[in-house]
């Protein structure tokens, strides 16, 4: 009985030594600044947003441009709503059990939450439609140029999973928070090493903009879009 007590506490000591070191790792790594200042030098007239609901965040960008629609990637037809006023669309990245069976936290299973901390499930997109934005603590306008626009684009649609036909694959489901979203299938594997928060910085590093050096949460990110 002894042994067992024993062995019982050295994994919750562990556990609770992996748990700091992860959280301090964060907490440093966020803090060191890539691309401080903005490497890009076109003119920056695209409005786009860092959305976060205080978990998750949202790469958002204007619905239609010179050389996208993004409507015709994620049709309108499959949302709720089927609204056609939209003008930004925001695109996040995420565990696919986590986006569909938790619309709330007190949704969340042990299975669901250790299925995504272990990058074993599948991931999705998880897109938007927004009729207009509002700059505030959890929702970050910056104005980008057509050259980080671009590469904001490509990634996102590289991070689909596309089908035969090189479409993007429509996950048919009830499970859509509002009546102006939808999901779809994505590549990659969501971790606790990996999360919503670290793609959506890996693709802030891509457009060079600010971004942390590593993050997997979102206040990682948002302070380096200070209000």
């Amino acid at each position: 009985m002894k042994k067992v007590m024993a062995w019982v506490l050295y994994c919750l000591l562990g556990l609770i030594i992996f748990a700091l070191l992860y959280l301090a790792a964060d907490a440093l790594l966020s803090r060191i600044s890539l691309n401080k200042a903005d490497q890009s030098s076109g003119q920056k007239t695209i409005e786009a947003y860092i959305l976060s609901n205080g978990v998750h965040t949202d790469i958002v960008l204007p619905i239609r441009t010179a050389d996208l629609d993004w409507t015709s990637v994620f049709p309108i037809e499959n949302t709720k709503g089927k609204a056609q006023d939209h003008q930004f669309i925001s695109i996040g990245w995420g565990d696919k059990g986590f986006y569909l069976n938790t619309p709330e936290w007190k949704d969340l299973t042990a299975k669901t939450a250790l299925v995504a901390a272990l990058g074993i499930g599948e991931t999705a997109l998880h897109i938007t439609y927004y009729k207009q934005m509002e700059n505030d603590s959890l929702c970050r306008k910056i104005n980008i140029d057509s050259t980080q626009l671009s590469i904001l684009q490509n990634y996102i649609i590289n991070s689909l999973d596309k089908d035969q036909d090189g479409k993007p694959i429509y996950i048919q489901t009830n499970a859509q928070y509002g009546q102006d979203d939808a999901f779809y299938e994505a590549k990659g594997a969501y971790s606790m090493f990996y999360s919503c928060n670290t793609w959506t910085n890996e693709a802030l590093k891509k457009a060079h903009m600010p971004a942390a050096y590593w993050t997997v949460f979102d206040k990682g990110i948002l302070r380096h879009y200070p209000y």
